[in-house]
């Protein structure tokens, strides 16, 4: 194989940011062609599919891969059952498209939680890398457990990128 094509179908567009996170794994666990990701966009469609099976069929219609990640936000749902949901979904797919071989991607909490560790990254994504501003990042082993980890990333973001003022306030 000489490339690998995968395609992550998410809840939403913020869910774009575990793309690098997959192919990090992917080369962690010895994948050494190249490798092409997409990600599934499915809100411009005319009738964009409300639910995981249509969702399904069109990414592998629109996006065709080697590998499917599908990703679903536990929410208050345990993981198990998002598991199931997915195995599922990708079981009845298969009787009416062929599908390669399908990954589930469950973050117990909302992703968010998982980058609030890493200053330089913070830095980097809030295009001050060399920022020195000092950073309040929550305690590691207490991440999974933020209540409201996208409103502590964003904050973050803004004290790292080091605004002021309008710019702050225009600051995304």
């Amino acid at each position: 194989m000489k490339e690998l094509c995968y395609t992550l179908l998410s809840d939403g567009s913020s869910d774009k940011a575990l793309m690098p996170i997959l192919t990090w794994l992917l080369r962690k666990h010895q994948v050494e062609c190249a490798i092409q990701s997409t990600w599934a966009d499915l809100r411009r469609l005319p009738k964009p599919p409300k639910t995981l099976l249509p969702r399904i069929i069109s990414s592998l219609e629109l996006y065709p891969c080697d590998l499917l990640f599908v990703h679903r936000d536990a929410e208050k749902e345990p993981r198990e059952k998002r598991v199931v949901e997915i195995q599922e979904a990708v079981e009845a797919v298969k009787k009416s498209v062929a599908v390669p071989p399908a990954v589930c991607v469950i973050p117990v909490r909302m992703q968010e939680a998982w980058l609030l560790f890493d200053e330089a990254a913070l830095r980097k994504a809030a295009d001050n890398p060399r920022g020195r501003q000092p950073l309040q990042l929550p305690d590691i082993a207490k991440l999974e457990q933020q209540p409201d980890p996208k409103e502590i990333l964003h904050r973050l973001l803004c004290e790292a990128s080091g605004l002021t003022g309008r710019r702050l306030k225009q600051f995304s």
